[in-house]
């Protein structure tokens, strides 16, 4: 048990410093935009979407059904929220659970000696591991790899309790619903079942390969064929439903997630994907260079058979070859025990050993079984155990190592990554576990005491430097900036789409992501405006394309009001993506905002025709198409069309997705309802939208205009304090309830709202203006006269500002200051009948008191 606690310690401990860390990467799809995770989006249905929220039988789904995972991602979230402490807490201690079951586990191969500490500490402190522990979306992997250990140690009772107790069904069991769970964490879980099959033929019977085909026809072993059948049946139902569940549709992905699987060449295609394992391996072995995204030119693809990683690949393929060779063609002892075939000390019939004793060189073991000499303890007759040889062990951490790792390979279907570091953390219990045992093999065979020595200390020193490299490592994970930063010389160019869709306000939504685009995403939120604009431009050097690039670089520019610019790259990203509803609807914004109302309209329509199949994103699409069609709606409502406004309201409220806040689109349509004198209709809108959102300030305003206009007058008021009180400092709410006060001659209150209005939103025209004329009403022409000069000047060629600007400076006597704005306005709109009129009154003034005008 100590080596169990003390490896669970280390693992723990390692990643202490997780713990503070925020959010990074797929945490942000996977959590915090995730609807599934919210305690008014019913739990059932995270049985039915697939990791990210999408329907599992959408044609965009990613297909990753991982409901265990996401239950617990469920739970974090109703004990804290969105905090990321407790998130990767869980992490951590599924870890620290992790290694201690794996040490458990080595333990029953090695014996309880240093080497089973030598496993247990070096899973512990793989750094391959950091992406899987201090990433929160890959407690999948974690949680898979602790129900993956049960089952595998389940099976292990199983088979030692076979034919001698009752309990071995029961084991059995377990180890199928354990295999269940894995799967149900995280897809390869299921490949525990395979490893299990292993497990019983090649080291609990030790048979070779020779020996299994006459062992199924002679029908030697019934026990081992109805075990290895009911493994295959169980594998084949949960991989069986799973199909069908996920709507018997493999997943798509694009080319940038998996180059070589849209590679047209048949070479470049499966040299790539032979050299891929040969990575990964390297990872494994020398975890010196690591990054949270290896997708697009990460790898580039290996071509021609002149490629020298080619090499790597055959040296690969070939050492696998030889530890196969080793492990299962090795010679083995054979003899007769009570009449029956034994091999290496094991009777094939039922697992049984007999006791008999082989000399090799000067220590006394069954050679069948590694002694404690083997596993670092003074052999003792009396102590020894029955432990499985080298070669069985070899077998099973070779299987440990390939089997989990076959679904990421390409080989039954593509997959979306080149690389995943998160997809090693099952496979590197077989690499911890075969480079033990190679070490401790080599302790064995050597002589000399300095030999063993140095084999010994290099083993604990390559877990030191694991260890070093795993606290380093896990710094890059503290926060977006500098995980993105740490991927940059991996990968430069991969993109990351972060969608505002513009409708009262902004909203955010994530696409897949890394490096220079994610870098320049941090350095937007951070308010380095110009960091941020050179960092999208370094990864549109690297790939121009780049649709959500493109887009994400004309938001930039658009939210620093450089709209031509923005515009430009909006076309860029829709020339590249077609369906890419965000880049449409900021478009339309633009083209709204510029007064090209028809541009903006043909943009809209075209946004909301865009189809949702086959996209990676479907909720955040249906955001983008739902905002769309509620600007096209409030275009509608600005040129006065309230009907064709309403018709494209409900429109929208058809399409909009269940996690999409509609408190401005109701707010809107009891709007076009109130313009039309459909006051019941408007008065429904109005209480549907603060019953989206009880705080929601416009519905609050809106709806107290109608109660003064139906006379409930005292109930008006309230929604107009309740506004104030929601948010102070808006002018807004000041300037409506002013008004209100206006209409009720309550002048010295309207007179004083409408001060506040102008001082808290002096750079809005419309409040300011609005000020201006309540206190002309409440007769404060000096204080109106203040704020016409101010909206003046915010809009100095808005001839309607200029004119009232003339008309208070006329009243307050300030005739030639009067008879230039008077002027202006006329310059800007010759035909204005009203201003015209105020001119030729101020000149017959001007001429009584004798002052010289424009027109003499």
């Amino acid at each position: 048990m100590i080596a169990e606690l003390v490896s669970s310690a280390l693992g723990l401990a390692l990643y202490l410093n997780t713990l503070s860390a925020d959010f990074c990467y797929d945490d942000s799809r996977a959590i915090k935009t995730n609807q599934d995770l919210l305690p008014e989006t019913p739990w059932t249905h995270i049985f039915y979407n697939d990791f990210w929220g999408t329907l599992l039988t959408h044609s965009g789904s990613h297909k990753s059904y991982r409901p265990l995972c996401t239950l617990s991602f469920r739970l974090n979230h109703a004990i804290g929220g969105l905090n990321p402490w407790s998130y990767h807490l869980v992490n951590v201690l599924l870890h620290a659970a992790v290694t201690g079951l794996f040490t458990n586990f080595s333990k029953i191969l090695l014996g309880d000696g240093y080497w089973t500490f030598m496993a247990g500490l070096m899973f512990a402190s793989h750094p391959i591991h950091t992406e899987a522990v201090a990433g929160i979306v890959g407690r999948a992997d974690v949680g898979a790899s602790f129900f993956f250990l049960l089952s595998l140690l389940c099976y292990m009772k199983h088979c030692s309790t076979r034919g001698s107790s009752a309990r071995t069904w029961g084991w059995f069991l377990g180890t199928g619903m354990c295999a269940g769970c894995s799967m149900l964490w995280k897809e390869q879980g299921v490949t525990v079942l395979a490893v299990s099959a292993v497990y019983d033929v090649f080291v609990f019977h030790r048979l070779k390969m020779k020996q299994i085909l006459p062992t199924i026809y002679k029908r030697k072993n019934l026990s081992l064929f109805l075990s290895i059948s009911l493994l295959t049946f169980w594998g084949t139902s949960l991989l069986g439903s799973r199909l069908y569940w996920m709507g018997n549709k493999p997943p798509s992905f694009s080319n940038s997630d998996n180059p070589a699987a849209d590679s047209d060449s048949l070479l470049a295609r499966t040299l790539t994907f032979f050299y891929l394992p040969t990575k990964n391996l390297w990872l494994l072995l020398c975890p010196d260079t690591l990054s949270f995204d290896w997708s697009m030119d990460a790898v580039p693809l290996l071509k021609t058979i002149s490629d020298w990683r080619n090499l790597h690949t055959v040296a690969f393929y070939t050492g696998l070859l030889l530890l196969a060779y080793f492990g299962l063609k090795s010679p083995s002892i054979e003899r007769e025990c009570n009449g029956k075939f034994v091999t290496n000390g094991k009777q094939n019939a039922n697992g049984h050993s007999c006791h008999s004793e082989v000399e090799y060189g000067n220590s006394e073991i069954k050679p069948s079984f590694a002694s404690k000499v083997e596993n670092g303890i003074r052999n003792n007759a009396s102590q020894r155990t029955q432990l499985p040889s080298t070669e069985n062990i070899v077998v099973l951490s070779l299987s440990l190592l390939i089997i989990p790792f076959v679904p990421a390979t390409n080989l039954f279907f593509y997959v979306g990554f080149v690389i995943a570091e998160r997809v090693l953390y099952i496979p590197s219990m077989g690499f911890c576990l075969l480079i033990t045992v190679g070490a401790r093999a080599l302790y064995v065979k050597v002589q000399k005491r300095f030999l063993k020595s140095l084999i010994f200390y290099a083993t604990a020193a390559l877990i030191v430097f694991y260890g070093l490299k795993t606290a380093i490592r896990n710094g890059d994970w503290q926060n977006e900036e500098m995980l993105y930063r740490s991927g940059i010389k991996v990968n430069p160019a991969k993109d990351f789409c972060e969608i505002d869709t513009f409708m009262s306000a902004s909203h955010g939504c994530r696409f897949q992501e890394t490096t220079w685009g994610n870098l320049g995403n941090v350095l937007k939120s951070q308010s380095k405006i110009s960091e941020a604009e050179s960092a999208y431009r370094n990864a549109l050097y690297y790939r121009s394309n780049m649709a959500d690039m493109l887009y994400n670089l004309g938001l930039l520019l658009q939210e620093n009001s450089r709209f031509a610019e923005a515009l430009h790259y909006y076309k860029l990203a829709i020339g590249s993506r077609p369906t890419l509803a965000s880049a449409y609807l900021n478009t339309g914004i633009i083209l709204m905002n510029q007064g090209k109302s028809e541009e903006a309209r043909r943009t809209f329509l075209k946004c909301s025709e865009i189809p949702d199949e086959n996209l990676k994103d479907p909720h955040a699409h249906k955001n983008s198409v739902t905002s769309c069609l509620y600007n096209l709606g409030k275009l509608y409502h600005e040129q006065g069309h309230y009907e064709d406004a309403l018709s494209v309201y409900k429109e929208a409220i058809q399409k909009m997705p269940r996690q999409f806040a509609p408190q401005s689109l109701y707010n809107m349509m009891g709007e076009a309802y109130m313009r039309l004198s459909m006051l019941p209709e408007a008065e429904h809108w109005y209480m549907e939208s603060l019953r989206s959102k009880t705080d929601h300030i416009p519905a609050h305003l809106t709806y107290g205009k109608l109660l003064a206009l139906t006379g409930r007058k005292s109930e008006a008021e309230k929604f107009f304090l309740k506004a104030i009180e929601l948010d102070p400092t808006k002018g807004n709410c000041y300037m409506h309830y002013g008004q209100f006060l206006l209409e009720e001659a309550r002048l010295i209150e309207a007179a004083e709202m409408a001060k506040k209005a102008a001082e808290l939103d002096s750079t809005e025209f419309d409040v300011v203006f609005n000020a201006a004329h309540m206190l002309r009403q409440a007769s404060l022409n000096e204080a109106a006269e203040k704020y016409y000069d101010l909206a003046a000047r915010l809009r100095p060629n808005y001839p309607a500002a200029l004119m009232n600007l003339g008309a208070i400076l006329h009243l307050n006597g300030r005739l030639q200051k009067a008879e230039a704005n008077y002027l202006r306005a006329l310059q800007l709109k010759p035909d204005d009948i009203i201003t015209q009129s105020n001119l030729r009154k101020l000149w017959n003034i001007m001429e009584k008191q004798g002052l010289k005008t424009s027109k003499t």
